[in-house]
């Protein structure tokens, strides 16, 4: 690779083999990290669920998940490297991820985000989620407030093509490989 040539992207199903870089990424930057015990459990409950890893090469540099229950779509966590922050590798995600929720049924998505999380709130707007309420000391960490944010319609037209115009803004597409929404 020469110059400034930036790898792909590469979206693709979270396996076991990622878990250990998942979980590097997770104590970077949050907190109260998931333990491996609870990853696991989410992979081995594939009703409903769709846990995605940004890769460029064999290195994961993000990864995103989420839950449908009764036709809502949870996003249960996202997160981005601290050195691949800020190069819309969590868009990528979203972007595959909500279109999975669409592919599992959900008609509507929802998710918490740190009430000081401003960056994360602008992401999350640019794909329609709007705060609809807070959480009271939901973080137990520092007891700080979560924004709760809904974005409804997603298996509308117009919600795919709102998914086309972020897509289209990306300089360089992902590679999306073996999930549902390929």
């Amino acid at each position: 690779m020469g110059g400034d040539r930036v790898p792909d992207v590469v979206i693709t199903p979270m396996r076991r083999r990622h878990l250990r870089q998942v979980l590097r990424i997770d104590h970077a930057v949050y907190p109260r990290p998931w333990t491996f015990g609870l990853y696991l459990g989410e992979l081995a409950t594939t009703d409903g669920r769709s846990y995605l890893v940004a890769r460029e090469g064999s290195e994961v540099v993000g990864y995103a998940g989420l839950m449908v229950i009764a036709g809502d779509a949870h996003v249960t966590t996202v997160a981005v490297a601290p050195a691949h922050q800020h190069r819309r590798i969590a868009t990528r995600l979203l972007l595959v991820l909500l279109r999975d929720a669409v592919a599992l049924g959900a008609g509507r998505a929802t998710l918490e985000v740190r009430a000081s999380n401003r960056g994360a709130q602008r992401l999350y707007s640019r794909f329609g989620f709007v705060p609809a309420g807070i959480r009271r000391g939901y973080y137990v960490d520092n007891r700080e407030d979560a924004v709760v944010m809904w974005t409804d319609d997603i298996a509308a037209p117009a919600f795919e093509r709102r998914l086309e115009r972020i897509e289209a803004d990306l300089v360089r597409p992902s590679v999306l490989q073996g999930v549902r929404s390929a």
